[in-house]
């Protein structure tokens, strides 16, 4: 998604921020105006210098590609910032892009989504880097809940709604009622381990060398959590590890299936985990409503029908999984008052 024209954003500053500081995309949303920002969370900068020379799509496609001048990296890992500064830099980089570097801005309010099993220093950090980047006052959420919000879940209602949000770096399970998480599981796993996981079984099955971009182009392009009767093909372009060549192989669904058992698993046991620890009152409420997907790992193939299969439970995909937090810490934003117990303390 590329940037909205700064003319469509001339009170950008003048309003409130939503901001899902995800491993993968960075989102923003502004009060009245809606989504204005989708853009990988992805920074590159000068090595000797720490210049921000670009964010978003155009430092993605450098990664892996630059000299020892320039390092392209991604300042956000597991659903927690890996890198203060740089977190801090690509904040301010992303609102000077969208505002057309202007430098008189009113200093805002934000609301930032956050993994539920963030530490009190993580969760500082996040904070510390907005404030820094020009927030007036910091608000911060689970993430679960946001996305929850987000899919259109009543989560002020007495009864038992279920959010699953698969990030880039985090999976959130999550049971909410009455604007509050009854039983919340963080599992470190999401698009980001799928992608490695395909990177280790090339490496392993074919000695060919792939970076973690081309793993996540497969995943897309041919990524299943359940096998179907059609066979789908991928021509791999990588680095031949026994001759140091680049070799092409070609991969089938059934092999990218076998590449992301293991953090599908993993996901599926916080699911049941969360299942197991419900309130009796609230499961029943569970039987009716079922399970909502919400995060980029909602898009996997057939993945609402596994998790279907082994809960016994109706699962459905948000809306607009990759927006669903963004558009939940949004709407908190718009009622901030009606939603205040939903923020984290």
């Amino acid at each position: 998604m590329k940037f909205w024209p700064a003319s469509k954003l001339f009170s950008f500053f003048s309003n409130d921020l939503a901001i899902d500081l995800g491993t993968a995309n960075m989102v923003i949303y502004v009060r009245n105006q809606g989504v204005v920002l989708d853009q990988p969370s992805v920074v590159a900068v000068k090595s000797s210098t720490n210049e921000v020379l670009a964010a978003g799509n155009k430092a993605k496609k450098m990664l892996g590609k630059t000299p020892e001048s320039i390092v392209a990296s991604r300042p956000v890992r597991d659903g927690v910032i890996a890198n203060f500064e740089l977190t801090e830099s690509m904040l301010r980089y992303f609102i000077s892009e969208v505002h057309n570097n202007r430098k008189t801005l009113v200093r805002p309010r934000m609301i930032i989504g956050v993994p539920s099993g963030i530490t009190q220093v993580e969760k500082r950090a996040v904070e510390d880097s907005a404030r820094e980047a020009g927030a007036r006052d910091v608000y911060t959420i689970m993430e679960p809940m946001a996305a929850a919000i987000g899919a259109g879940l009543p989560v002020e209602e007495p009864t038992g709604n279920m959010i699953v949000d698969i990030g880039g770096g985090t999976t959130e399970v999550a049971i909410i009622s009455l604007k509050d998480v009854v039983y919340c599981k963080s599992v470190r796993v999401g698009g980001d381990e799928m992608d490695r996981s395909i990177v280790q079984y090339v490496k392993r099955k074919y000695n060919l060398l792939i970076g973690e971009r081309t793993a996540e182009e497969i995943k897309i392009k041919i990524g299943t959590a359940m096998l179907s009767d059609e066979s789908i093909k991928e021509e791999v372009k990588g680095r031949d590890l026994i001759t140091g060549v680049p070799k092409t192989v070609i991969l089938t669904d059934a092999e990218v299936f076998e590449a992301l058992t293991e953090p599908i698993a993993v996901i599926i046991d916080a699911i049941h985990s969360a299942l197991e620890n419900a309130p009796p009152e609230l499961s029943s409420d569970l039987v009716d409503r079922g399970i909502m997907i919400a995060g980029g790992g909602a898009l996997l193939k057939n993945l609402d029908t596994l998790i279907s299969k082994e809960t016994g439970l109706p699962v459905k995909v948000a809306e607009n999984p990759l927006l669903s937090v963004v558009i939940g810490a949004g709407k908190v934003l718009d009622s901030l008052d009606f939603f205040r117990d939903a923020l984290l303390k």
